[in-house]
């Protein structure tokens, strides 16, 4: 049977229209979820139809419903969906509501299906098991005392639990406490101190004193303050508070202190010293670090103690202070290397190499360097077959991926991307394949990226590198005079090439422009009618970006790795990080002190490298890139109101 080309387009609107009333079905029912109107909802879900986010509907008539204490209904729902993200998720909100209520029974029976538990929920199965006198919720408890800093209120009662079987003493309260001012948590500070007996417990309004004005309470505690443990350790937290801005005057305050301090409260002071220096890139950190002994250090003071060495060039303590890590820490890529170089410049080849060759081959920023280390060149691997046609269809058939699309389809790109990771998760390499083909086919090109991230054998760098907009974008980098690998590289860090991209802090559009820099870029190459509307216009986004790439180059000795920190935290900061001396650029980078600076400036000059092989096929060299960052000067940069 022939259809005319004016059927054809007659059928293909009237799917577009049924499609838009049951979309239009599908927000009115999450808006009443969402006001709470149950008789909205279910007239929304009457016009459905057989709709991609029906399960979602469902999900909220039965959360609603929920108070009717049907268990029934929801059981139901779980076993048809399972599996599911939206199964997953009611599953877990039940779990909240059964804890709240103490139905133990219910969350046993529960639990064990969750697939990636959340920790609150898993607060809630560990109450249950204490409910029926199982121990093992209290070792996993005492295991997570250090590292969950700031428990979910489901956690208090496990934590309570530990605390009065006697598995954690005064020490350990302690210890605990110091870790959460460490990590400036002062208020689960407070709570974890106040479960000390009242004879051990230090006064609140001095410990308020010690935490909000460090000198100011060393200057006016009481001339015995030694005498108890409270007042010591109460010392030790204000030297901590007066380090966070000032090390050096923390340090001449505990010299004046140490003689009264026992060696646990001061090794801990200088370790706190020590990990603010190390931060500040103090030439001190490494003797505060020294004067700190055997301190237990947290995952950040041990990682700062090396980059401190690293700093100084001190190959000797960056080794023992990797030794020194908790396996798990020392066995990342970033750690390994380091060690790897530690050997090297200690003149051990053989067992350099065997740590280079742990991580080589890895598609990131260590895994290139031990590639270089050990005389490999970094290049793609070899492209995969594409995705058979059976293949495709299995993906666009993916009930995950379809709900994904078609939350994507609603702009409600939030509830699109969980949806999406969720269905990846058992996938193997060819099913992702196929994923990220979809993904690119839609140009959702931040899933295809990530999709495609996620092959372990067979891979498609075309894809994980994928390179839009390039009539835009080339051009732009060429006018700019700039490598357009390392364009692609930040633009892929910054948005992941999602055109309408806004982040948290205001950024805008592809190259994430906050509105103050775009408006002095706009005025500085003269571009008339300029207004802050136009920044996610992608044309408008890349020239203004590349534009800033460029002066910020030319206003940092146009080194690539400062030009990466000075788009991400600022030419000022990206300056102030260098050393007295030149420095290597691994080691510059590696030392951020921004954790979030640190991670894009790695990912930006590795993706520059896998694109300059993609775009010119050969390989390049990660090492060359970084080069050395210059010393520190004090020359008036070229653009002194730069942002």
């Amino acid at each position: 049977m022939k259809f005319s080309a004016a059927l054809f387009g007659l059928l293909m609107a009237g799917t577009a229209l049924a499609q838009d009333g049951s979309d239009a079905a599908f927000l009115i029912a999450r808006d009443a979820f969402r006001a709470g109107d149950i008789n909205k909802l279910e007239r929304a879900a009457a016009q459905l139809g057989r709709h991609e986010l029906t399960p979602y509907v469902d999900n909220y008539r039965l959360r609603m419903w929920m108070e009717q204490g049907d268990p029934g209904a929801i059981r139901a729902f779980l076993e048809r969906q399972d599996g599911s993200y939206v199964a997953e998720k009611l599953r877990a909100d039940w779990i909240r509501w059964l804890g709240k209520r103490f139905a133990w029974n219910e969350i046993d029976a529960q639990y064990p299906k969750l697939l990636a538990p959340e920790a609150d929920v898993t607060c809630y199965a560990q109450q249950a098991r204490l409910a029926r006198d199982d121990r093992r919720a209290l070792d996993e408890a005492a295991r997570l005392w250090l590292t969950q800093l700031e428990p979910p209120e489901a956690c208090v009662p496990v934590n309570e639990a530990l605390l009065f079987s006697g598995r954690v003493g005064v020490d350990d309260l302690w210890q605990r406490a110091r870790r959460q001012i460490e990590a400036n948590k002062t208020g689960a500070a407070k709570t974890t101190l106040g479960y000390l007996a009242d004879s051990q417990a230090p006064d609140s309004r001095s410990l308020d004193a010690a935490l909000g004005n460090g000198m100011g309470y060393l200057f006016r505690q009481s001339a015995d303050w030694y005498a108890t443990r409270a007042g010591r350790e109460l010392a030790a937290i204000a030297v901590q508070r007066i380090a966070t801005s000032d090390p050096r005057a923390a340090a001449e305050q505990l010299e004046k202190l140490q003689p009264r301090l026992q060696d646990g409260e001061s090794r801990w002071a200088w370790s706190q010293i020590a990990l603010q220096a190390a931060r500040k890139h103090l030439p001190e950190a490494v003797d505060w670090y020294a004067r700190a002994g055997d301190a237990p250090l947290s995952e950040e003071g041990h990682q700062w103690k090396v980059r401190a060495a690293l700093r100084a060039q001190e190959w000797g303590i960056v080794h023992r202070a990797i030794d020194a890590m908790p396996p798990e820490l020392a066995g990342r890529p970033e750690w390994i290397y380091w060690l790897g170089r530690a050997h090297k410049a200690g003149g051990r080849t053989s067992q350099a190499d065997a740590l280079f060759a742990k991580i080589a081959g890895q598609p990131n920023f260590y895994g290139n360097l031990a590639d270089e280390e050990l005389g490999r060149a970094v290049l793609p691997p070899p492209k995969a077959e594409a995705p058979t046609y059976e293949e495709q269809r299995a993906a666009r058939e993916t009930p995950g991926l379809k709900r994904a699309l078609a939350f994507f389809r609603l702009d409600m790109r939030t509830e699109a991307v969980r949806e999406w990771n969720w269905a990846l998760r058992d996938m193997d390499d060819r099913q992702l394949l196929a994923a990220a083909q979809l993904a690119k086919g839609n140009q959702i090109w931040d899933r295809a990226i990530n999709t495609a991230d996620r092959t372990k054998k067979e891979h498609d760098y075309s894809l994980r590198f994928l390179a839009p907009y390039g009539d835009t974008v080339r051009p732009a980098a060429q006018n700019q005079a700039l490598d357009d690998a390392w364009v692609y590289g930040l633009m892929r860090q910054e948005s992941r090439f999602i055109s309408s991209a806004k982040s948290n802090v205001g950024a805008s559009g592809l190259m994430q422009l906050m509105p103050a820099t775009a408006k002095w870029v706009a005025r500085k190459i003269g571009l008339r009618d300029y207004h802050h509307g136009r920044v996610n216009d992608t044309q408008t986004n890349v020239l203004l970006g590349t534009s800033y790439m460029r002066l910020v180059m030319e206003n940092l000795d146009n080194h690539p790795v400062l030009a990466s920190a000075a788009y991400n935290a600022g030419p000022n900061r990206a300056r102030k990080w260098r050393a007295e001396r030149p420095l290597e650029g691994a080691i510059y980078a590696e030392t951020i002190p921004f954790s979030e600076t640190r991670d894009y400036v790695k990912k930006v000059m590795s993706n520059a490298v896998y694109y300059s092989a993609l775009f010119n096929g050969r390989p390049d060299s990660l090492k060359a890139r970084l080069g050395v960052v210059g010393a520190r000067v004090a020359d008036a940069p070229k653009d002194a109101d730069l942002p």
